[in-house]
Order: C-alpha cells, then structure tokens, then sequence
C-alpha cells in the first residue's frame, strides 16, 4: 500500500487543527508543548504540499481561509476517528475528553444550560467546556462548534434538529407599572401600552407577541419606548424596573412571579410557546464528549437520548 502521510505530516495534521481550534499559532504551541515557530513550521509544510493558504493573517486576528475551512472539516473528523478507533481498540470506550464548544442563547443558557455544568463536569472531569453565550446564529461551517442551542428549527437541512422544550410565554409588569398604566384585558390592549421589545440579531426584526383567542392563534405587533438588541434578558431587568411589559418565557421570570416583583397578565389568553432546538451537524463520527453531553443534557430535561 503507498503512504500518503507520514510522522511528520500527520504531526502536523493536529498542529494544523489546534491553531484552527485556539485561533493563533502561539496559543497552539502553548497547548501542544512546541515552539510557535514550530507550529507556523507545520502549517507552511502543509500550505506547500496543498498549494493553497489555509489562513489569512493579519496584524490584528488570524482566521481559516475559504480552503482552509473546507479541509480542517476534514483533517478534525478525521483525527477524531483514529482517536477513538485506538480507544475502541485498546479497551473499549475511555473517559470522554477534550474540548466540547457549545452556543447558547441568553435565556437558555442562564437558566437552563449553565446550572447543568457544573454537574456534568463533576461527572466527567476531563472534559472543558466553551459556552458561546448569544442570539445571535452561529454556522457551523465557519466557526468551530461541536453543539448550539437555539430558539427554532434551522433552515439548513445539513444540520440535525432535536427538540428540548416547549418554552411558554407569559406577559409581566411590575404591580407599579400596571397601578399606573392599567391591567390589559384583551391582547389589543397592548396598544395601549409600553411594550418592550427585542431585537434579533439574525434578522434585525421585531417579533410580534401571541397569544390564543378564540381557538386561534393572535400575534400582535406591539410598540414601546425600549427596543433591547443581543441579549434578551434586558428585556427582563427593564421590565423588573417598570419600564413597561414583556413578553417573556416563563421559566426566565418565575422566581420574580413567586414573589410578587412581577405579575403576569392576559392569562386567559396565555398557552403559547417557542421552542428550544438542540443543532449539530450530520455526521458519521461524533466525539465522545458531545455524545455523553448530548444524553447528559436529554436525560437532565427529561427527554430521551434518541
């Protein structure tokens, strides 16, 4: 059989993949116990044997080229199999390690995804995990992510959708601001009133609040003076200081509910939901450390594993 690769290059392989991973060639070395030199070594060797730049470098940030994207995809699930092919082989499946990248949006994250870590960690200490904490989208084929979490279904079939939950809506003032303004009776009510909004990052729009009226559903394009952009638990520390009403998921102001900081309003009209999708890409291999998480954060909701 002819070698396509030999120490060296597969050496290089996973310096290539390290860089890509921590984003500068400093970073890599620090991690791998080599020289930066080494490193930027590695990469030119590769660069030369494919004929293309795998980065563009400048003076302020280094990132994968369009090429360099397209083969550290490759190279990643690549080394990941004869990573854990030597797992399999040498004694069936060993502790999950490494680093496991996740994306979260604001709400879930703060009170559903980080509470679980520190527990997941203590089940499984080897591996490290990055939270990405945003609303905004992330691509997978452009920025290293293993999971992501967001609030609806993707419109890239490339990517397997799972659902966690079904998040109910509910809309909240403070008694202070509803003493003042009034109670709305009727969704059309919130014309009347201060709405906060939320921006989202993906699209720039405003997304309309709804509701269940006469067996259907309502969505009202409700107005304000505060419009929240990036982070949508804003939205919950203006309405907790009587900037107006929102709405919001139940599960991210609860605790304000139980204790009277915040009253709901429009129950009668409530029942409505967004859900939360788990998204990874389609593929053949999947590291051990996303797939204990992945049971580990179905099993935490009460869901199965799949």
């Amino acid at each position: 059989m002819t070698r396509h690769f030999d120490d060296l290059q597969l050496g290089s392989l996973e310096l290539f993949c390290l860089a890509a991973d921590r984003g500068s060639f400093s970073a890599a070395a620090t991690e791998a116990g080599v020289t930066p030199a080494a490193v930027s070594r590695s990469v030119a060797r590769l660069e030369e044997r494919l004929g293309v730049r795998l980065f563009v470098r400048t003076t302020r940030q280094m990132r994968l080229s369009a090429a360099g994207q397209a083969y550290y995809q490759h190279c990643r699930q690549a080394l990941g199999q004869l990573v854990e092919a030597e797992r399999q082989v040498a004694g069936g499946q060993a502790e999950p390690s490494g680093r496991l990248r996740i994306s979260a949006p604001t709400p879930y994250a703060h009170h559903r995804l980080l509470p679980l870590l520190p527990r997941f960690r203590q089940r499984y200490p080897r591996v490290q995990v990055d939270v990405h904490v945003s609303n905004r989208n992330v691509d997978f084929a452009e920025e290293p992510f293993d999971l992501a979490i967001r609030g609806r279904e993707p419109a890239d079939s490339r990517l397997v959708a799972r659902r966690l939950e079904e998040a109910e809506l509910v809309v909240v003032g403070t008694p202070g601001y509803l003493a003042r303004a009034g109670t709305p009776q009727t969704p059309h009510d919130l014309l009347q009133h201060d709405c906060i909004q939320f921006e989202m990052p993906s699209s720039g729009r405003r997304p309309p609040w709804t509701f269940r009226q006469d067996g259907g559903l309502v969505e009202i394009d409700t107005q304000g003076a505060f419009t929240c952009l990036g982070d949508f638990l804003a939205t919950a520390t203006l309405v907790r200081h009587g900037g107006g009403l929102m709405q919001a998921y139940r599960f991210t102001v609860q605790d304000a509910l139980a204790s009277g900081e915040l009253v709901e309003v429009l129950s009668e009209y409530g029942g409505t939901s967004r859900p939360f999708m788990l998204l990874y890409p389609q593929a053949r291999y999947m590291p051990l450390r996303v797939r204990v998480f992945i049971d580990f954060l179905f099993a935490e909701a009460g869901l199965p594993a799949g």
